[in-house]
């Protein structure tokens, strides 16, 4: 019967010692200390146990502990050596603070046939990785051992065996079953090690031909040297350069098959430099390199609002763009327009409200790099495509360009003054820039020059203009118009205040405290120096108010200046805008009518008069045809009302001023109407009048284009009340409120209303005369 021991119990958490190992233990946890200390006191064996997961095995070994000491890194550590296995029992009680078990040790069972071969298969397997390795001393040692228990055990040591493998073989009391164990793992090692050897000796011998292939080169280019055809910059250096660069597969074969004829030819040829321009092009272009978009909707509007005062509108049609984009990335679908961005917005709108400054803040706002193409007079479509290599001098277009100098494949790229860009007979580059401005063709865009699909989905095109209906047809398809229209007086205050001014004292080399400026002042320059819907001239304004200051500081006076309202005489001479419609329309004749031209709204007035001579219509002021016809749609629908008075028997004529510049357009019926019944019945126009909207023979009044534009006109002219057709109501909604406040709007459909609004009564007319 075999004997029942009482043992201290030594837990491993990190190893699993097998009958036979001889391992170090360090004393750093209570438990190992008190399970050594008790073997101290007693006869200096313990039960070494395997402790994973937490959770005691249910066989552990019985080790003599064989030296208590320091390791050479200063740790305390005890050796145990293993002997054998055994069963645990029950706790028991004994001295010190360990934990006291009952332990059965296993017999060793007799050795048979079965036995003996497993382990012959098992002792080979081991001694071919031994040898392997190069442990010669080892492989004597296991060559030594009859034993197939003492065999098995000694896999304590094996590395490619993890710890539950190892709790597993000390836990089999069968030495057959430890035996097959063992063997299926080290077949699975060593096929894993030969997959490995495999893939090591692929890569080695591809190593060894990219080497021979380099050192051909190297004699292939010391050869060229003694022949004197050596290039100063090496073909062999483009190859490794295009071998290394991030290139799609259609572009590395171009650019490969381009370095084979760079070898090929000689340096004589000159083609080699054509081809040197080529590659150092393609290798500069970032193919692959893309920047991260941000989605956060918050920090791009606090972008946009710090870059620009008012343009709700705009901002808000910016934000949707990001907001779907972002939206879209995040659920992993495609993005907007199945093969790009989807959108390509164009910001038109008058000089000066910030188009370009736009587009520099949605690139801010996404987190992209930002790049400006001015195509103001771009005549040659290859400025657009680029031109064919077979030109001497022959560069890739400017979209090319732009991505290049942008350093990504996902930039920002303003196209400003898209409106500007003509066609002769050297082509038509808006033609060019239909491929470039659709989202389901621009993902192969091809330049002439490059001659390689270049992908540009990924890149958000942003374009300018001042006048849209200058933009061809097929290319305004093409693009989203995101409307710029003005600022408001207010408006132009805060742009000053928070933007130009703190700018514009920089720039004079001044500091903040040296110099004043009252709210008033910013709104005289505003109103009485400038008129205009964006700021540029403000911005001159200021400049030319802090140049002066400069001079006077230099001058002795004292810091801070004070600007205001009366001071402004002295730096800017007297105001050039002063309101006139009182003094224009005091005689009946005159009407203030509201345009649009390509700097923004703009009053107009409308004179007329009559006088002896034989009847006839005369019209001056540079007037297109279509306002021409607008005269004489007036002058038929007053007769037929009646309403012509004595205008039929008398001579006409008809002046918009200013002269010098060209008018036209149908939105000044109704006031040529109203002029020429002013006229007819002596009842002056009101002051505070003016008006926009086509007329027909039947008096109805049809609606127009520009609306805001014209209103925020109005207001900057001081008029409070304005006549618009009754269909442009809902255009009304675009107007700031703070202008709407200020103006009395009368949509209207017939000219009757109009004549009712617009002329003084005729009471006033009468005690006038």
């Amino acid at each position: 019967m075999t004997e029942t021991l009482k043992l201290p119990v030594l837990p491993l958490a990190d190893s699993v010692l097998l009958p036979g190992m001889v391992v170090p233990v360090r004393l750093d946890e209570p438990e190992i200390q008190a399970a050594v200390d008790a073997a101290n006191s007693v006869d200096r064996k313990v039960l070494v146990v395997p402790r994973l997961d937490g959770k005691y095995a249910a066989v552990g070994t019985v080790a003599v502990l064989e030296q208590v000491g320091r390791l050479p890194s200063g740790e305390r550590a005890a050796v145990v050596r293993g002997e054998g296995r055994a069963q645990i029992g029950s706790g028991v009680t004994g001295p010190g603070a360990a934990l006291w078990v009952e332990a059965t040790p296993v017999p060793e069972q007799p050795v048979t046939g079965r036995t003996t071969e497993l382990a012959k298969e098992y002792k080979g397997l081991v001694i071919g990785i031994l040898q392997e390795r190069g442990a010669w001393q080892v492989v004597d040692s296991v060559q030594q051992i009859t034993d197939p228990g003492q065999l098995a055990d000694t896999a304590g040591w094996a590395s490619y065996l993890d710890l539950e493998q190892k709790s597993q073989l000390l836990a089999e009391t069968d030495v057959v079953t430890r035996l097959e164990l063992l063997l299926e793992w080290t077949k699975a090692h060593v096929a894993e090690q030969e997959v490995s050897e495999k893939i090591a000796q692929d890569v080695r011998e591809g190593m060894e031909k990219t080497q021979r292939e380099f050192l051909l080169r190297q004699q292939l280019a010391a050869i060229r040297k003694e022949l004197g055809e050596d290039e100063p910059e090496g073909s062999d250096d483009y190859r490794a350069r295009v071998e290394a660069a991030d290139l799609p597969e259609g572009v590395r074969k171009a650019a490969l098959k381009e370095v084979a004829k760079l070898e090929r030819s000689s340096d004589q040829n000159p083609e080699a430099g054509w081809i040197r321009t080529w590659l150092d092009t393609v290798l500069d272009m970032p193919w692959n390199t893309r920047t991260e978009d941000t989605d956060d909707l918050v920090a791009a509007r606090a972008i946009l609002d710090a870059d620009h005062a008012g343009l709700d509108d705009v901002k808000e049609r910016l934000i949707e763009f990001l907001a779907v984009r972002a939206r879209r990335d995040r659920k992993g679908m495609e993005k907007v327009g199945g093969r790009g961005s989807g959108a390509v917005l164009a910001l038109v709108g008058p000089p000066g409200v910030g188009k370009t400054s736009l587009g520099e803040s949605v690139a801010r706002a996404l987190g992209r790099k930002f790049v400006r193409v001015a195509l103001g007079g771009v005549r040659d479509e290859a400025e657009i495509r680029g031109h064919r290599r077979t030109y001497v001098g022959a560069l890739p277009g400017r979209i090319v360009r732009a991505i290049r100098e942008a350093g990504s494949a996902n930039p920002v790229v303003l196209l400003d003054e898209i409106d500007k860009v003509g066609s002769d007979f050297r082509g038509d580059p808006t033609a060019a820039l239909l491929e470039v401005l659709d989202p389901a063709q621009n993902h192969t865009f091809r330049d002439h020059y490059l001659e390689v699909d270049l992908d540009l989905s990924d890149v958000l095109f942003l374009a300018t203009a001042n006048v849209g209906e200058a933009i061809p047809g097929p290319l305004a398809d093409r693009m989203e118009w995101v409307q710029l229209d003005g600022y408001t007086e207010q408006e132009k205050v805060a742009i000053a205040r928070d933007h130009l001014l703190p700018r514009q004292v920089e720039k004079a080399g001044l500091d903040p405290s040296d110099v004043e400026f009252s709210d008033v002042a910013l709104s005289m320059i505003a109103a009485e120096y400038t008129r205009e819907a964006g700021v540029r001239q403000l911005e001159r304004g200021l400049a030319k108010v802090l140049r002066k200051v400069a001079v006077k500081l230099d001058g002795g006076a004292e810091a801070p200046v004070h600007v205001d309202a009366d001071a402004l005489v002295g730096y800017l001479g007297r105001p050039k805008f002063t309101p006139e419609t009182a003094e224009r329309t005091s005689v009946p004749g005159v009407a203030t009518g509201l345009a649009v031209t390509g700097a923004g709204g703009d009053v107009l007035f409308i004179e007329a008069t009559a006088m002896e001579g034989d009847p006839g219509l005369t019209l001056t002021g540079q007037l297109g045809d279509v306002m021409k016809e607008s005269v004489s749609i007036a002058l038929s629908y007053l007769r037929s009302k009646g309403l012509a008075g004595e205008l039929a028997q008398r001579k006409l004529h008809v002046h918009v001023p200013a002269g010098a510049v060209p008018k036209d357009g149908p939105s000044a019926g109704i006031t040529m109407t109203t002029a020429l019944a002013s006229l007819a019945s002596g009842r002056p126009v009101k002051s505070s009048v003016g008006m926009t909207g086509e007329v027909t023979l039947q008096g109805k009044v049809l609606p127009i284009g520009g609306v805001k534009q014209k209103l925020l006109a109005a207001h900057r002219a001081g008029l409070t009340d304005v006549i618009i057709p009754k269909r442009n109501e809902p255009d009304l909604d675009d107007l700031p409120e703070s202008v709407r406040g200020e103006l009395r709007v009368h949509p209207v459909a017939d000219v009757a209303e109009v004549l009712e609004l617009a002329l003084e009564p005729a009471p006033v007319a009468a005690a006038a005369a």
